[in-house]
């Protein structure tokens, strides 16, 4: 493999932000020493960089990073066809099995129907070129706002689901969610779901981010009105220099809430939907891989490729410092290996090495694998902290071992051995082995990573 150097235009802010890595982690002596790099597997393409909703909540335009202003408002054919001849490349040169295809912005419902569809088109006839073994899997991430009859049926023409962002189901829930006029979006974003609604196989699901100001079920209840496939419940955007909302010392707001949902989930009876978060932490518990980068110790596989042709890393680090989430590459010259060999991915590729000496300690390591890798950042020190939701996590993974440690040991119909006090992994494991065929309802296994509801594990900005 070919060993590249980040260009010196974007290691400063890196530098002097987050010496860990950037400073700290020798990506060649990695590579020499044979932690071979995984290739990218999810191609987010930012196909508009601007929104018709100003969130004030939203990493892109509301928090330290800024770089979308510079940017050009819509991804231009010619960077789309550059876009394509790469990951044809990088699928190619690793043999995938399959991509994954995931349109972002800003809004990327801002195209007009005919253009909408234009990159997965594009992509998917040059992997059929050039990688006949490769499959695409394609999903659209939105406010909801802009989904019209029309729409929807180019996107379904293309085999494109949509994931809609929403932070519950009545007006209240979404104060934060308005346009530029600071008018709420609610009800534009209502419409667009009942029409989505109506199309069960381009429905990805809702993505929805935990307040704790808000109730909990009635959250959830609200939700499940738009009858959502699948729902991701995020933690807020947050780190060590700028915490949580609410968070204090010794108080667990988040975990409350999610235990709360979970709570009304798992004593349903019935399958209603899926609920990723849990999914993953009961996956983990059982000792299958993760299929998320927010839990478990799964190397990141994703990159974004913005408007303008640049690679970049997880957006969601724009949360953390003007730049996080930059590499300083670009198409038109460098390929997906290359930024594979960039330090702030190759670190996110680490598992548990990437993690602080009592996060490699801990016995629930496994499955929180030190909490998504923003949520770790302090200014100064960089992305080798615990995260931010650390006590938050606990609560919950212990709560949520527990409840699958009372069901197994109920479907089997005699004694079993309480929790051991180290090792919720073990225990849960232990006690679904003796009974194979217990599963919870709405414990499937996710789709992909990134962060949208068509299996992305990426924070909103929709």
């Amino acid at each position: 493999m070919r060993h590249t150097t980040v260009r010196p235009s974007a290691l400063p802010a890196h530098h002097r932000h987050a010496p860990w890595p950037y400073q700290r982690l020798d990506v060649p002596a990695l590579r020499a020493a044979g932690h071979r790099p995984h290739p990218v597997r999810q191609f987010v393409l930012k196909t508009r960089s601007r929104c018709n909703l100003a969130c004030t909540y939203c990493y892109v335009y509301a928090m330290a990073d800024q770089s979308w202003r510079d940017r050009p408002a819509t991804m231009a054919p010619a960077t789309v066809r550059l876009a394509a001849r790469r990951i044809a490349d990088h699928a190619t040169a690793h043999e995938l099995p399959r991509v994954d295809l995931v349109l972002h912005g800003g809004e990327p419902l801002l195209a007009p129907a005919p253009e909408l569809t234009a990159p997965v088109t594009e992509i998917r006839a040059e992997l059929a070129r050039r990688s006949p073994g490769t499959r695409v899997t394609a999903s659209v991430q939105t406010n909801g706002t802009l989904l019209t009859p029309r729409r929807l049926d180019a996107l379904a023409a293309a085999g494109i689901r949509v994931g809609v962002s929403l932070d519950g189901g009545l007006p209240a829930h979404n104060s934060r969610r308005v346009d530029h006029a600071g008018r709420p979006g609610f009800a534009a974003a209502a419409r667009g779901l009942r029409l989505l609604a109506r199309r069960p196989e381009s429905y990805a699901g809702l993505l929805c981010v935990v307040d704790p100001a808000q109730d909990p079920v009635e959250t959830y209840e609200s939700l499940l009105g738009f009858g959502p496939p699948a729902i991701g419940l995020l933690l807020p955007l947050a780190n060590w220099s700028t915490p949580p909302p609410g968070s204090r010392p010794g108080a667990t707001p988040y975990a409350d809430w999610l235990i709360a949902v979970f709570e009304r989930w798992w004593h349903d009876g019935v399958r209603r939907t899926r609920i990723r978060l849990f999914e993953e932490i009961i996956a983990l518990l059982l000792g299958l891989p993760a299929a998320t980068e927010s839990l478990g110790l799964t190397p990141a596989a994703t990159a974004v490729i913005e408007t303008d042709g640049a690679l970049e890393q997880a957006d969601s680090l724009k949360s953390a410092y003007e730049g996080a989430a930059a590499t300083g590459l670009h198409l038109a010259r460098d390929s997906f290996d290359d930024l594979l060999d960039h330090p702030g991915m190759a670190a996110r590729q680490l598992g548990r090495a990437a993690l602080p000496a009592g996060c490699r300690s801990c016995e629930l390591v496994a499955v929180c694998g030190g909490g998504h890798y923003p949520h770790r950042y302090r200014e100064g020190l960089g992305f080798r902290q615990p995260s931010v939701y650390c006590a938050d996590l606990q609560h919950l993974i212990r709560h949520m071992a527990a409840a699958l440690h009372t069901a197994a040991t109920a479907a089997t119909g005699g004694p079993d051995p309480a929790p051991e006090p180290t090792g919720p992994g073990r225990t849960a494991r232990t006690a679904a082995a003796r009974t194979p065929a217990h599963r919870p309802a709405g414990a499937g296994r996710p789709v992909a990573d990134h962060r949208t509801t068509a299996g992305h594990d990426r924070e909103a900005t929709s």
